[in-house]
């Protein structure tokens, strides 16, 4: 049974260690507890790499009691400068990195693994590096305490490792040990970076570390692989425990080394006491948890064997840690070298929104490399620090002179492009662009441009009065799009779309893409990082009724024909809800409902500092909110606190601004007169007087408030938006151990099925099939509006740079054919003709985005593609079509009562049920124009209402219910034949209408049998169904015809 005993553990750890460039000490002799040091190895590592300069201290010509003092000496000093910790330049880090100096000598104390393999002597140096494992040590000097295992690298202790197998106990009771027994009071050893930088607590199943031991405090993170995507281990590969990757990955030699050199470092945050504006400085130790340095590792190493040229899609979740691990791919990538000793890359090119991530690379980059500026930030003021006088001629300069990472936002951006369009000397030069968050911002057009400037092929120019071969820059182009041999592409991003699967996933064995690294919403929700913000969701709905200012009379409306005024009922649905959304009472009752919701439940909280966010669907309607909430406030006396609102622009809404005195000169509302003395919105959020947010399209992404434990949703939400939206509340912050999502317009199902492609891997069920550009463009070329020798005369002037005359001259023809031929058709009341216009319109915009999309994935080899997609993209603008959307006159509705009603709160199990898959592009273009049911308006008012009235049916069963009656109407060919050769009027009077409604009803299926019932017993219903159902048939079959 000895070899289920912690011993036995210990043993076939070391073992591996021994045998795999470690050196094994079986217990603790020679080793300096006072000090914290194993002089052995110290002096050991300095005769091997610096004979030289430890003869300044230690003279060979001296007697051995002398060189004995000197060499005590240099121990001293060592732990004198070890004591310092980071704060005083000093600690285990710092001297690894960096060295010491002892009058008259300097010593370094570790040799990074070098890029290059080129200079013999640091190669020598490298493998010169003393990594030695030591059990049991007796680290204390007040006791006789020991700890398992202590990892040292040239002597100084690096690492402490707590051994329990979970045959006798587990890795809960290693990280116990550490917190009751480990006290780091005047212990060189476990001092904050005084000497070990990290702590593990490691079971056969399960490893958790640490780099700063606080006693009960201390906060031990996972440092465990994942299980198929949640917490814990997987079994191991090799067969051995699901721990055994501690000492044969990360443990090894060299990723060790690494992780010293190029991982670890310090940050600084700054927290400024609202009450006291007292500043508190702490520093915090980052060691890589395991999927940060796993992703990192895994994509350098690909790189360096492949090198330019690859697409890496990393799948991280919220919580991961994307801006450091952006920042160690950005630097390790920046100095990559390849196998030959070659750089695999110029610069690398990070496109972020992230203010932070520029600090954290700049910072990260300088302790790694002990050297500044390797990071350069593109923004107005770095330009004008640097005496330039724009953004594109600081980024020429700073890609023309190899800068190794250049971070641009995304609104900087444009100006990338245009710089490297521009300047000719970055022609086959290689670059990594790294993408956080990486959607459309990377996907589209713009990625297109991003490829045509890097790519090392170059259109040749053009001899003065001489001709050129569009064919060969065409097809340049076309290769170029598809095969960018010098450009690598990382795309971080907790949910990936499809396109953006098929952009940058790496194929399986079945051709399907996935992510090349992947670090689940399961697994960090599970470990800790972030909440699961679906276990709390209360959905509201909202019951209303319309009335008209005529009452139950007929309403006078402006009429077109004797059938009356008609409007589309699609916008004129969406402009009804739109109105009763933003009506004052409406967002009163609502409002009522978030404060009252927040003073019960949320304001409590985090010892009082809990945040809110109300989550509207427009500018108006966060103006609204705001007005209303400040007012509700203050008329309950609720005192110490108010809200910000968040939205771009301004806001004209006479309806609110009267008596507002938060609109600015103009009368308009915005978001700096709306929060007066807030100032930034981000930085203001912070303090203590604004406890609610309300936005419009801002702040629903990126945004990261720990405090934040409330949600309130005023708009339609789903997919990607519902994730990202929702996902503001997942921030794990002490003491947060829930958050609360009040919904007024969601369906919890429809949620649910949003989050669920993203809780586990992004999956997708297909790749889209690049033939649909070619069947599109065949439907395209069928449609008599363009000739190819139109193409040809566009493209040649295009691609030549003819000029915008010349341009707008060669699609001149096209634009005039189609225009005049849209124009006669409206003239004539051509429905069909009108409809195959749009078709032609719409088809040619979706060409242009399926082809931005598809060429970045497929080389399609062919000019002719490439012909028309310039085509497309330039005739685009020059065929919209007419806005024919209908003014939906509502001066005489008026909200006669609503109310919300709340349902029952529930908990969103993502654990339960299938993973669902996302679907790719499986069609493009030449879907049938929307035909609008027309419907008079006040028909439309009482068929809304009637959704709210007594009878329990939901609203699909009423839709179902009609078109049914509709479909078997339409089989009758007598109908058919009245409604052709006779006027509106006539069709209705018609017996042969009503008798086949009769008919149609009783035909009907079981499930609608209520209706059926209420149909046969109400004589008004039939009447106002004969009425409806025959205007919808007279206008459905008279027009088909």
């Amino acid at each position: 049974m000895s070899q289920v005993l912690e011993k036995a553990f210990e043993d076939e750890l070391c073992a591996y260690l021994a045998a795999h460039g470690w050196l094994y000490s079986l217990n603790d002799a020679g080793y300096d507890r006072q000090r914290a040091l194993f002089p052995e190895d110290v002096f050991a590592w300095l005769e091997e790499t610096q004979p030289g300069e430890l003869a300044k201290k230690v003279k060979p010509s001296t007697s051995e009691t002398a060189q004995a003092k000197a060499r005590e000496g240099i121990l001293t000093r060592l732990s004198a400068v070890l004591d310092k910790g980071q704060a005083g330049a000093g600690g285990s880090l710092q001297v690894l990195r960096t060295g010491f100096k002892d009058v008259p000598a300097s010593y370094q104390m570790m040799q990074k693994r070098p890029e290059q393999a080129i200079n013999p002597t640091v190669n020598a140096r490298y493998a010169a590096n003393r990594l030695r494992v030591m059990r049991q040590v007796h680290y204390s000097a007040k006791n006789q305490n020991s700890i398992d295992l202590v990892l040292f690298v040239n002597g100084i202790p690096v690492a402490t490792i707590e051994l329990k197998t979970d045959f006798t106990q587990n890795v809960g009771d290693a990280k116990k040990q550490y917190m009751k027994d480990r006290a780091p009071a005047g212990e060189p050893l476990l001092g904050f970076g005084t000497r070990a930088l990290v702590h593990f607590a490691v079971s056969n199943d399960e490893v958790w570390m640490t780099t700063k031991l606080a006693g009960d405090d201390t906060v031990f993170l996972p440092f465990n692989r994942g299980d198929a995507g949640h917490r814990g281990n997987g079994p191991d590969e090799d067969g051995g425990s699901p721990a055994t990757y501690l000492w044969r990955d990360v443990l090894d030699r060299d990723q060790f080394l690494d992780i010293l050199g190029k991982f670890m470092h310090y940050e600084e945050s700054k927290r400024t006491d609202p009450a006291t504006k007292k500043v508190t400085i702490s520093h915090t130790l980052i060691f890589p948890r395991f999927h940060q340095l796993d992703a990192v590792t895994k994509i350098v190493a690909d790189a360096k064997v492949n090198g330019a040229g690859q697409r890496y899609l990393i799948q991280h979740s919220a919580g991961s840690g994307k801006t450091r691990s952006i920042a160690w791919t950005a630097h390790r990538l920046a100095t990559l070298h390849d196998a030959d000793n070659g750089k695999v890359f110029d610069s690398v090119i990070v496109v972020t929104d992230r203010n932070v991530l520029d600090a954290q690379l700049q910072e990260a980059v300088k302790q790694i490399e002990s050297t500044s500026g390797v990071v350069a930030t593109i923004s107005p003021n770095e330009a004008a620090k640097a005496s330039f006088g724009s953004k594109s001629a600081y980024l020429a300069k700073t890609l023309e002179s190899g800068q190794l990472i250049i971070v641009v936002t995304i609104q900087t951006f444009p100006f990338v492009l245009e710089a490297l369009q521009e300047n000719q000397s970055l022609k086959g030069r290689r670059f990594a662009v790294i993408a956080d968050e990486a959607h459309s911002s990377q996907t589209g057009q713009t990625a297109t441009k991003l490829k045509q400037v890097l790519t090392a092929q170059e259109a040749a120019a053009l001899d003065d009065g001489g001709g050129v071969d569009v064919e060969a820059i065409l097809a340049a182009e076309a290769k170029a799009k598809a095969d960018t041999r010098n450009i690598t592409f990382v795309a971080f991003t907790a949910t990936p779309k499809p396109k953006t699967l098929e952009m940058f996933g790496t194929p399986d064995g079945d051709g399907l893409p996935r992510p090349f690294h992947l670090y689940t919403m399961a697994q960090a929700i599970e470990e800790g990082f972030i909440l699961d913000v679906l276990r709390s969701y209360t959905t509201y709905s909202t019951a209303w009724e319309l009335a008209t200012k005529a009452g139950k009379g007929q309403v006078t409306i402006s009429t077109r024909d004797a059938a009356g005024e008609l409007v589309d009922e699609s916008a004129a649905t969406k402009g009804l809800m739109r109105w009763v959304k933003l009506h004052p009472t409406n967002i009163a009752q609502k409002v009522q409902i978030i404060v009252e919701h927040f003073e019960a439940n949320v304001k409590g909280l985090l010892g009082g500092r809990a945040k809110a966010m109300v989550v509207t669907d427009s500018r108006v309607a966060a103006v609204r909110y705001k007005t209303a909430m400040d007012a509700y406030i203050a008329k309950q006396g609720y005192t110490d606190y108010t809200s910000l609102v968040a939205f771009s622009g301004d806001v004209d809404d006479q309806e609110t601004a009267a008596g507002s005195k938060l609109t600015n000169t103009d009368g308009k509302f915005t978001e700096a007169s709306m929060n007066p003395s807030a100032g930034d919105l981000r930085t203001a959020f912070k303090k203590p007087e604004y406890r609610v947010m309300i936005v419009a399209n801002k702040f629903q992404t990126g945004f990261d408030e720990p405090l934040l434990c409330a949600m309130y949703v005023d708009r339609q939400l789903s997919g990607v938006t519902a994730v990202q939206t929702l996902s503001r509340l997942n921030r794990a912050y002490p003491g947060k151990d829930a958050t609360m999502i009040l919904d007024f317009v969601n369906d919890a199902d429809d949620i649910l099925a949003a989050f669920k492609p993203y809780y586990e891997e992004a999956e997708i069920v297909a790749t889209t099939d690049p033939n649909l550009l070619h069947d599109l463009q065949g439907r395209l070329d069928q449609s008599g509006i363009f000739t190819f020798e139109e193409i040809d005369a566009v493209v040649t002037a295009y691609v030549t740079t003819a000029g915008n005359n010349k341009i707008a001259g060669a699609l001149q023809p096209v634009k005039h054919r189609f225009v005049t031929a849209y124009n006669q058709a409206v003239q004539s009341g051509d429905k069909v003709t009108q409809d195959e216009l749009d078709m032609f319109r719409k088809d040619v915009s979706t060409f242009v985005k399926l082809h931005d999309f598809l060429s970045q994935i497929v080389d399609f080899g062919d000019t002719d593609v490439e012909k028309h997609a310039i085509f497309f993209r330039l005739l685009a603008p020059h065929i919209r079509g007419r806005q024919t959307s209908t003014h939906i006159d509502l001066s005489e509705v008026t909200l006669a009562n609503i109310k919300q009603k709340e349902h029952a709160t529930q908990k969103l199990d993502l654990t339960t049920g299938e993973s669902v898959k996302l679907n790719p592009v499986t069609a493009a273009g030449s879907a049938k124009k929307h035909d609008p049911k027309l419907v008079l308006l006040q028909e439309l008012i009482a068929k809304l209402n009637e959704q709210f009235a007594g009878e329990d049916f939901g609203t699909h069963q009423v839709q179902s219910w009609v078109l049914s009656l509709i479909e078997e109407m339409k089989t009758d060919p007598v109908l058919k034949a009245q409604a052709v050769v006779n006027s509106q009027d006539q069709f209705l009077s018609s017996k042969t209408l009503k008798d086949n409604l009769l008919i149609a009803v009783a035909s009907t299926d079981a499930a609608q049998s209520r209706m059926a019932e209420l149909f046969n017993n109400k004589g008004s219903i039939e009447q106002s169904m004969l009425t409806l159902l025959g205007e919808l048939l007279y206008l459905d079959l008279h027009g088909n015809d």
